[in-house]
């Protein structure tokens, strides 16, 4: 009888795709493919509406502290409690995610980050809040993101087969970037009609999105990784995996250091727009502005599985460095608004056509027993480098954010000559066991 049902469940399945896709030929490892997949969709379509929340929060209190304060100091106080926590904790987080029941603990990682933006809301409806308030449950919610934050990654890459995991990857980024466009957005408009606290509640509330994915989808919960030794052999088994494959750590290299370097532009757009553009953080051209580059950004990860489906990944790292090297020097330059408009699209497009490249790389690379760990390593590099230079380099944004941002472009030019595609290019995976 089981066999019956599953064949049967199998078949609509099969009935159900033919008649999304009208029995036309698609290509593997597109994101076409890639929705293909029922568990995908559904944990892919949670996330992405929790990513709106998610961004609509973290650009409204950089423009909201920096209302508040006028000091690119405090900017980067906030930025660091937000993603400076992805730094110290990632690591632990993949361990977990490799060890623990993933659905349990990720449901309980995205309910503390709910709790955490609806007592944020509450702080800010107050007529004098204090930056170190704002930062205290900053931090809380960065607290929980770090320690879910590998799961996620971890589980996705189990949702499709090998063969679509690049259009996989690519979506994943369009989602996050996409987000960026759709979040700031609705954000800025609540913020400059409402105030900041609805923005913080409507974030906790998309929360609820990524807990129904985690319900709904079907996935390991449990990869039943085998590490041995104790608990502190297995925090550091993810740095002895990196360490020990030469394509993992020269592409956690480049991570790691352009996010340090060459992406404070992230966490310093509200100063910019400020100081040298003559753009209010708390207005609409501001949210058009952040919008735009979210824009190009999601552009540049959905090209990856599509416009540059065919194409080795490994060789567009190299052309897209110099790409955002060049859009990140001219943004720097500018003086006004109109102009910065045009810029910031090429700026997001660049960027993360190289991320999702890299990404993708990285995810076709390593093996399933040993992804939340390398991942989480991924996830400290991408998140937790650009909290940490917001925390080290605040008061050289509030010196001159110009030289800060020229810098980064001298950098991307750097990593630009160091990304040759020959030693970007896969051969054999790492081994669990060799940790």
């Amino acid at each position: 009888m089981s066999d019956a049902r599953a064949a049967l469940d199998s078949e609509s399945e099969a009935v159900a795709e033919a008649f999304e896709d009208g029995d036309v030929a698609f290509e593997r490892g597109t994101a076409r493919a890639a929705l293909r997949h029922r568990n995908f969709r559904i944990f892919w379509g949670g996330l992405f509406a929790s990513n709106i929340g998610t961004w609509m929060q973290n650009i409204i209190v950089a423009a909201y502290v920096q209302t508040l304060t006028h000091d690119a100091r405090w900017v980067g106080v906030v930025s660091f409690a937000q993603l400076g926590p992805l730094l110290l904790l990632s690591n632990l987080s993949g361990m977990l995610a490799d060890t623990v029941d993933r659905r349990k603990y990720l449901i309980t990682m995205q309910c503390a980050q709910l709790v955490g933006s609806i007592v944020l809301a509450g702080v800010a409806l107050a007529k004098h809040p204090s930056p170190w308030t704002i930062f205290a449950c900053m931090l809380a919610i960065g607290v929980a993101n770090a320690l879910g934050g590998p799961g996620m990654s971890a589980i996705a890459p189990s949702l499709v087969p090998k063969e679509d995991l690049s259009g996989a990857v690519s979506l994943f980024s369009f989602q996050m970037n996409m987000s960026r466009v759709i979040g700031p957005i609705i954000g800025q408009v609540l913020f400059t009609q409402s105030g900041p606290a609805l923005v913080f509640f409507v974030n906790a509330l998309t929360y609820l999105f990524a807990v129904y994915s985690l319900v709904a989808a079907s996935y390991p919960r449990r990869v039943n990784a085998n590490v041995a030794g104790g608990v502190w052999n297995r925090f550091a088994s993810g740095f002895r995996l990196a360490w020990r494959d030469p394509l993992v750590r020269r592409v956690l290299f480049i991570l790691w250091t352009m996010s340090f370097i060459s992406l404070n532009f992230i966490s310093f757009m509200a100063t910019h727009a400020q100081v040298n553009l003559g753009i209010d953080p708390k207005s609409d051209p501001y949210g058009v502005l952040y919008g735009l580059f979210g824009l190009g950004a999601a552009a540049g990860a959905m090209s990856v599985g599509s416009v540059f489906a065919r194409r080795d990944k490994a060789a567009l790292v190299r052309p897209g460095l110099f790409a955002f090297a060049a859009s990140l020097a001219v943004f720097a330059l500018l003086r006004g608004p109109v102009a910065a408009y045009f810029v910031v699209i090429p700026l997001g497009y660049a960027y993360f056509v190289v991320v999702t490249s890299l990404s993708t790389v990285l995810q076709q690379h390593i093996s399933d027993d040993v992804r939340g760990r390398v991942m989480a390593l991924w996830i400290m590099g991408f998140g937790g480098s650009v909290g940490l230079a917001g925390l080290v380099l605040g008061p050289v944004a509030q010196w001159s954010v110009s030289n800060l941002l020229l810098v980064g472009a001298v950098w991307a030019v750097v990593l630009a000559l160091f990304s040759a595609t020959r030693r970007l290019q896969s051969e054999e995976a790492i081994d669990a066991h060799a940790a």
